[in-house]
């Protein structure tokens, strides 16, 4: 992956992705609850960006939290950058994917579920690709 990929133009971006996937991952958007794809899939492999297929978590830290969007305790090192975000009168961590700067969803803490990091990495089933059993180095 380059670093090109922060620096592609908003044409650019709108020619690689649907709209809806623009809205998401560059206008910073939301899918409806319950509409993603992902949300309740449960194969063994890597979830990848959908913007720059760079690999962002893996399917052993994802699991159910019953939220509607896919949920993930903990993304692989380096891969998603944490943002303050102040939108919407309160404050969040959003997480963006730190090859190309995708919008992916937010990050909320201390939910009380039994996982590692007692994180809950909230993610638009639209800003990711699944690659099922592919080898990648991580």
């Amino acid at each position: 992956m380059s670093d090109s990929s922060k620096s592609k133009s908003e044409s650019e971006w709108r020619a690689v992705l649907s709209p809806q996937q623009f809205r998401v991952l560059r206008e910073k958007g939301t899918e409806p609850a319950g509409t993603g794809e992902y949300e309740h899939h449960k194969a063994n492999g890597i979830y990848a960006c959908a913007a720059c297929d760079a690999p962002l978590y893996k399917s052993t830290t994802k699991f159910s939290s019953g939220c509607g969007w896919p949920a993930f305790f903990d993304a692989i090192p380096g891969a998603v950058t944490r943002h303050e975000d102040r939108s919407w009168g309160m404050t969040r961590t959003e997480i963006t994917c730190t090859a190309c700067g995708g919008h992916l969803g937010h990050i909320f803490k201390g939910e009380g579920f039994k996982t590692p990091t007692d994180e809950r990495h909230c993610v638009n089933s639209i800003s990711l690709n699944f690659h099922d059993n592919e080898v990648r180095s991580t």
